[in-house]
C-alpha cells in the first residue's frame, strides 16, 4: 500500500511517500514544494495544489495523510497553514485518494514514543525506520510529511477503538474490568 503524508505550509510544504507492505516500510519519495515568498497567498495555494496533485499523479497513493492544524500564537498563521491543509485534502480528493488527520502529538507519539518529541528526534527516528542515510540531505518538512505517512500506516496496523461512553468500552473490552 503507498502512502503519502503531507506537512502543509505557506513557505514549504513537505511531502513524503511510503509503502507499506506486510509489516515492511520503504521509501518511495519525498520532497519539498518551495513556496517562494514573492507569491500572495491565492499563488501559493494554487502551487501546493498542482504540486500535490502532480506527485499524486505520479505515484498513485492508496491513502493520503496529513497533520490536522496547530494553533500557536498567531491567528494568521494557523489560518495560512489551514488554507494550504484545505487545498491539500482538496488535491487528495480530486484523486479520489482517502484522507486521513493526525495532530503533531499522535504523530510524534507514534513515531518516537513521545508527543513532546523534537524535530531533530522525529528525523532521526524516520531516518532510523526508513533506513535512510545519515548524509542524505532532507529538511524537517520532508521527514515530517514521512512521519505523517507511518503514523498512518502504524494506525492502519492497529487502528485504535475508541468507545463512546463507558458501558460501550466495557462491551469492546470485557477483559479489561476488574471484577
Amino acid at each position: 500500500m503507498i502512502i503519502l503524508g503531507v506537512d502543509p505550509g505557506t513557505i514549504f510544504t513537505g511531502f513524503g511517500i511510503i509503502n507499506y507492505d506486510k509489516n515492511y516500510f520503504t521509501l518511495i519519495t519525498n520532497g519539498l514544494i518551495k513556496l517562494p515568498s514573492t507569491k500572495t497567498i491565492p499563488q501559493k495555494l494554487e502551487l501546493i495544489y498542482d504540486g500535490l496533485d502532480k506527485v499524486m499523479k505520479t505515484y498513485k497513493p492508496d491513502e493520503f495523510s496529513i497533520e490536522t492544524a496547530f494553533y500557536g500564537k498567531n491567528v494568521q498563521s494557523a489560518m495560512k497553514i489551514g488554507y494550504a491543509r484545505g487545498v491539500s485534502i482538496l488535491a487528495a480528493v480530486h484523486n479520489n485518494i482517502p484522507a486521513s488527520e493526525y495532530s503533531p502529538r499522535e504523530v510524534k507519539k507514534s513515531i518516537v514514543g513521545t508527543g513532546a518529541a523534537s524535530k531533530e528526534q522525529v528525523n532521526y527516528m524516520i531516518r532510523t525506520i526508513l533506513n535512510i542515510k545519515k548524509d542524505a540531505r532532507m529538511r524537517f518538512d520532508e521527514s515530517d510529511a514521512l512521519a505523517i505517512a507511518l503514523c498512518h500506516a502504524f494506525r492502519m496496523k492497529s487502528p485504535v477503538k475508541k468507545s463512546k461512553d463507558w458501558k460501550s468500552f466495557v462491551e469492546a473490552f470485557p477483559e479489561r474490568v476488574i471484577k
